[in-house]
């Protein structure tokens, strides 16, 4: 079941890529995103005032105009930035791996941002991930199919956008539902478009059935089937776990735009696709290492204090304090940092 769920989990969410650029040539990226989330916003907002009643009580305006933020930063900037990437020509796989490398920069900006250790092994996976996204954008801007060259840092600045979202969500002490976040966030994208929208004249959709189908597309299978299924294994099997196949969106959503929209897929693009996966491998290795080495010096530490315990005996009496349970109580009760990851919402790298 866990397989099929992963499987699954990659294909709805880089269908996003795929969804952007089937609606890229039917209309401008403001409509397509108008009109993504204004249908979306609605369904939220419906179920959030019968079935999710109870998830918002308790909450501040402080914390829900946060959640704001950070869904203008994690969805409208983001895709904004995303979308109007790939209406340039920048290829869906390359503009995957460009948003994949948002965990690697979010990791190694943890250290100066939020005070949290930077190992070796992260700068490491960094330095391998953006060396993949230079391969890769390099063989995309050469393969003679006119984009500018500035549209490439389109993408990176959407990335940016993210690693922001990641970190305001980080310093919040409030814990937020999923559907709560969800729906703000949505309807934060739905006004943000909308009005960019009708600021620019574009609210008006086309009436062709490649637009319609994108947006369909783009809801079902991006939205509710990608963030969906995203909680639904983040509950079962923790965030490492969703971590490790979100990086598999980039190779997927390479191959699958080289064979329903002949974008380049050569040996650079392997080469380069090859190294952003054995980024994410060294980071991951070393976490686990680092992981296991914490429980062990724990479990060091709790014997030798037993083996104090048993060598001095403490004096008896009714008042004897139990120096050896505190010590224990104490030393299992200690809590890892909670690892920056990115920001869970309907648009992270799902398009």
């Amino acid at each position: 079941m866990n397989i099929l769920l992963s499987i699954a989990f990659v294909g709805a969410w880089s269908s996003g890529f795929i969804g952007a650029k089937l609606g890229s040539g039917s209309a401008p990226t403001v409509t397509l995103l108008m009109w993504r989330f204004l249908p979306l916003a609605v369904v939220l907002g419906v179920v959030a005032l019968t079935a999710t009643r109870t998830s918002w009580r308790g909450l501040t305006p402080r914390v829900l105009v946060r959640q704001a933020a950070v869904g203008a930063l994690s969805q409208s900037g983001y895709l904004l930035t995303v979308y109007y990437a790939i209406e340039l020509g920048v290829s869906s796989g390359t503009t995957a791996l460009i948003d994949g490398t948002q965990p690697l920069v979010a990791g190694a900006l943890a250290g100066p941002l939020l005070g949290l250790p930077v190992s070796r092994r992260q700068w490491l996976g960094l330095g391998l991930g953006v060396t993949g996204v230079a391969v890769v954008t390099v063989a995309d801007a050469g393969a003679g199919t006119g984009v500018a060259w500035w549209a490439y840092l389109v993408p990176f600045l959407g990335m940016l956008s993210l690693v922001a979202a990641t970190f305001l969500d980080r310093r919040s002490r409030t814990d937020v539902r999923p559907m709560v976040s969800m729906t703000v966030h949505a309807v934060t994208s739905a006004v943000v478009f909308t009005a960019l929208a009708a600021a620019t004249g574009a609210v008006t959709p086309p009436a062709s059935g490649s637009f319609w189908t994108a947006v369909v597309w783009l809801v079902v299978l991006s939205t509710f089937g990608g963030y969906g299924l995203y909680w639904l294994i983040l509950r079962r099997s923790g965030v490492t776990k969703v971590n490790t196949l979100m990086f598999l969106m980039a190779p997927v959503t390479a191959v699958w735009g080289a064979l329903m929209f002949g974008e380049p897929f050569g040996t650079q693009t392997v080469v380069g696709l090859a190294l952003g996966l054995l980024a994410v491998a060294v980071v991951h290795r070393g976490d686990r290492h680092d992981h296991h080495s914490h429980h062990d010096r724990d479990d060091r530490h709790d014997r030798h204090l037993d083996d104090q315990d048993r060598q001095q005996p403490p004096a008896p009496g009714p008042f004897t304090p139990r120096r050896s349970g505190w010590h224990r109580a104490r030393s299992s009760s200690r809590r890892p940092e909670r690892p920056v990851r990115a920001t869970p919402t309907a648009g992270r790298g799902s398009g």
